[in-house]
């Protein structure tokens, strides 16, 4: 297993590394040391100074966007998660509500990405209901091919990296501990906050983890949900790509890198996540 770690993912990962120190020009690398992808990046930051240069604006974009999602998702995650775990009686209806949640992952991301414009567009069923209504008097131009829409899909596809960690740590709290909490006279918010919420903090840090991760480096929701007119940490590698100037998109891949794992290093203080594993 160590063989198969190393060769699919350090490899590679240390490929990227040596790849981001290159030179490069227009067309083609230059296997010579160089920091020129890293430069290029923040180019204009310090001679702006104060003002923020446009790709540092990016990140901070792409980290609006990613806590905005986490938030969301963790609400959501959070609720669907403690009604499976505490609401349903049945290990059969749990489990049958559980594979009901995996329902969509049937499909590809893209497909249920495009099927949110028949109803978000301008002459969309939202637009067209509320309309109808009386409620808007025009169709809303910002339900589509904006931060509204990428939210919005971020949060339909990675809802369920939530609920499934947070369910499986619910699942496992011991029943007596809530029924002392509640002989003791504590309500049911004290019970969450003081028993259920602390018992099911390595589902929460878990779910948040795989939800980070997979928003912080997403370009293809943003592209499609966002019209191409939304900018973020993983369309500027996509871009670099396109541009065939590998040595500068590596580097951007390994800022993006440094920064997710400074975000689950802090996540990972909370809770002790081998041991979860």
């Amino acid at each position: 297993m160590m063989l198969v770690f190393g060769l699919f993912f350090l490899l590679p990962l240390v490929l990227v590394v040596i790849v981001s120190a290159w030179d490069y020009n227009e067309y083609e690398m230059l296997p010579g040391f160089s920091f020129r992808g890293y430069t290029d990046t923040f180019e204009g930051c310090l001679s702006d100074w104060p003002n923020i240069c446009t790709i540092f604006k990016t990140y901070l974009k792409t980290l609006k966007l990613c806590f905005i999602t986490w938030v969301l998702t963790l609400g959501i995650g959070f609720t669907l998660a403690y009604f499976l775990a505490f609401h349903v009686r049945s290990i059969t209806w749990q489990i049958t509500l559980s594979l009901i949640c995996t329902i969509p992952f049937w499909t590809s991301n893209v497909i249920r990405m495009i099927a949110w414009i028949p109803l978000l567009g301008r002459n969309g069923v939202v637009n067209q209901g509320l309309m109808s209504i009386g409620a808007i008097h025009e169709p809303l131009e910002w339900l589509l091919f904006s931060e509204f829409a990428v939210i919005l899909a971020f949060v339909h596809l990675f809802t369920f990296f939530m609920v499934v960690p947070i369910f499986n740590s619910m699942i496992r709290i011991d029943r007596s501990l809530i029924e002392a909490a509640t002989d003791a006279g504590a309500s049911s918010w004290q019970t969450l906050i003081n028993v259920i919420i602390p018992l099911a903090k390595p589902g929460i840090v878990i779910g948040s983890i795989f939800v980070i991760t997979i928003v912080m480096g997403d370009f293809v929701t943003i592209g499609v949900m966002g019209g191409q007119q939304i900018a973020s940490a993983g369309k500027i590698i996509e871009t670099r790509l396109n541009a065939l100037q590998f040595p500068a998109a590596a580097a951007n891949a390994v800022i993006l890198l440094g920064a997710t794992i400074m975000i689950i290093m802090g996540l990972s203080r909370l809770v002790d996540i081998r041991k979860e594993l």
